[in-house]
């Protein structure tokens, strides 16, 4: 029953699992000592598959290990990929500031250690997810350089039947959190030029460790928070810091005229019962009008 529809849009036509920065660090240390990236990456994941949802792709937005350890990337495999199977599902991996290209290309891709850009173009049915390397080697903030942006410009060129979805790891957006200016993407301006008034239908990004959501040359940006520790925002700006809470993915649902973006928080919960896949059966079963009449009306 998962793509049933009541309302006036059609099931969506793709859907992505969107989370970002794992973080993980070799042998399951725990984070600055403190943040178990390897138990919130198992826990995100475990959330991913109670939606049953059957994405057509997992998108994880660079900080795949916090050090760029060849055994924090072997690790991550070993998480992953066992769920990207039972879901059926690629695995599109982006690169952080916080990886490493040689042992991110090494680890993740079976791949010669390079210092090349992790760029890919993947077909999702007609939607077409481009990947971005906005790290800069030995920095922390970001960039994505000429040749990429040229490399960009001329896959652009011809648009892909659903449009284009553009991932990367630093958001063309801004923070209102000082540190994170440091350590924003630059050349936006150029960057703007190449995807303005292209087939760019949205831009998938992480970095920040809470989630936000903007426009950049007139395309929506989602940012996706992080499974390892969050940003606690009910400080003053100046005053953030990390929080061991709020951990959340994004599902990402792709229709004809419009991209939605949901928060999913990976928690445990109380949850009430009253719908259930019986309850969506039953109102199957009735006419746009009683369904109306059965769950609409307000009671006298």
């Amino acid at each position: 029953m998962q793509s049933v529809s009541f309302g006036r849009h059609a099931p969506a036509l793709r859907s992505i699992v969107h989370l970002s920065d794992t973080h993980l660090l070799a042998g399951d240390r725990r984070l600055g000592g403190a943040y178990d990236s390897t138990g919130g990456a198992k826990a995100a994941l475990a959330a991913i598959e109670r939606t049953g949802i059957r994405p057509d792709a997992l998108v994880v937005t660079g900080d795949l290990t916090d050090l760029g350890e060849p055994d924090a990337y072997r690790r991550l495999r070993e998480i992953v990929e066992p769920v990207a199977e039972r879901l059926d599902t690629p695995i599109v991996w982006v690169a952080g500031n916080h990886d490493e290209r040689p042992a991110m290309r090494e680890g993740l891709f079976d791949e010669p250690a390079s210092l090349e850009p992790l760029t890919a173009v993947h077909d999702l049915g007609g939607l077409r997810l481009v990947v971005l390397d906005s790290t800069v080697p030995g920095w922390h903030h970001g960039e994505v350089d000429a040749a990429q942006r040229e490399w960009l410009r001329g896959v652009l060129a011809e648009p892909a039947p659903l449009g284009t979805l553009l991932a990367l790891h630093h958001p063309p957006l801004p923070s209102h959190i000082p540190f994170f200016d440091i350590l924003e993407l630059r050349e936006q301006d150029a960057l703007a030029d190449i995807v303005a008034g292209t087939d760019v239908r949205g831009i998938l990004a992480g970095h920040l460790h809470y989630s936000t959501s903007g426009t950049f040359a007139g395309i929506p940006v989602s940012v996706a928070s992080a499974t390892c520790y969050t940003m606690n925002l009910q400080r003053p700006a100046t005053d953030v810091n990390g929080m061991d809470a709020g951990q959340s993915f994004h599902l990402v649902h792709v229709y004809d005229d419009t991209i939605t973006h949901t928060v999913v928080p990976v928690v445990d919960a109380p949850t009430g019962d009253y719908f259930s896949a019986e309850w969506v059966e039953r109102m199957a079963a009735l006419s746009p009008h009683e369904r109306l009449e059965a769950f609409s009306r307000k009671p006298s």
